[in-house]
């Protein structure tokens, strides 16, 4: 039998962990076991439940309950399953957008670097990605063209954020991912010396994709030649540090057409993989 509440105020405490509390507050940095993210949606909810995510409630839009969601209800136990009509639902912040189904889960416990890596042809290196919703797209693109795993360095948003998770339509719990050292590390100490030596240990030569006159284009043959590749895009704005780009093995370009100097790094993420995950 569903545990089925339903809620008449918006201010209702059991609404707090959906409209009230931060996204830090949901990571919780210092019990990160304890840690809780928002999935929206009922494909999302679905997609975080088949990688084994567990739930902690649910909060749905009245007419999912024998809809959208009945499945979905099924799949989650005797948890607590608020529900409202829709004028109380849409003071939340984004509820519109969620189409009518939202579910507070459990962190996954993360995977090492190795999980990521040891079978993977062709990984993403986000480096201080600190937009969510330009996380959350590079990983629709990763999942759509062929990417088969994903690092982020400490500075890059985590893609258990509510918007990148939105923004990547569910797909941050179908690519293996993980942080290369944990979000409270100084990225200096991990990257990019001590990242690049892992992933030459694990085979991989490394992309760095930047504008630089030195480059090889995209559609280079070598690229095609390298079993094991690693694309690293860098942050919003500055892309890619120096220093990074002198330990890559290779810097690559994108060519450009009518004067524009460069893409955003999601759109050019969308471009790397179509061409450089191509068998």
């Amino acid at each position: 039998m569903a545990n089925i509440i339903e809620i008449t105020d918006f201010n209702a405490p059991e609404l707090d962990i959906y409209a009230r509390l931060t996204e830090g507050q949901l990571l919780n940095r210092h019990e990160p076991e304890k840690g809780i993210f928002i999935a929206e949606s009922p494909k999302v909810i679905e997609r975080a439940l088949d990688f084994g995510c567990e739930p902690i409630s649910l909060l749905l839009e009245k007419s999912h309950i024998e809809g959208q969601a009945k499945d979905i209800i099924k799949r989650c136990g005797d948890i607590p399953i608020y529900t409202a009509e829709f004028d109380i639902l849409t003071q939340l912040t984004g509820f519109k957008l969620t189409r009518g189904a939202l579910c507070a889960m459990r962190r996954p416990k993360p995977l090492s670097v190795d999980e990521v890596c040891s079978n993977s042809r062709r990984i993403a290196v986000l480096e201080n990605v600190m937009n969510p919703t330009n996380v959350g797209a590079i990983f629709r693109s990763a999942a759509a063209l062929g990417i088969d795993g994903i690092l982020l360095t400490p500075g890059s948003s985590n893609p258990l954020y509510r918007r990148a998770i939105r923004v990547s339509m569910g797909t941050v719990f179908q690519i293996p991912w993980t942080f290369l050292g944990s979000e409270t590390t100084d990225t200096n100490t991990i990257w990019p010396d001590k990242g690049i030596e892992l992933l030459r240990e694990q085979g991989f030569k490394i992309v760095a994709m930047a504008l630089e006159d030195n480059s090889i284009s995209i559609s280079d043959p070598i690229l095609k030649e390298q079993q094991k590749l690693a694309i690293v895009l860098g942050t919003e704005g500055e892309g890619l540090a120096s220093c990074t780009i002198e330990d890559c093995d290779y810097t690559v370009k994108i060519p450009m057409y009518h004067n524009v100097d460069s893409l955003n790094v999601a759109a050019a993420s969308a471009v790397a993989f179509w061409e450089l995950c191509k068998l």
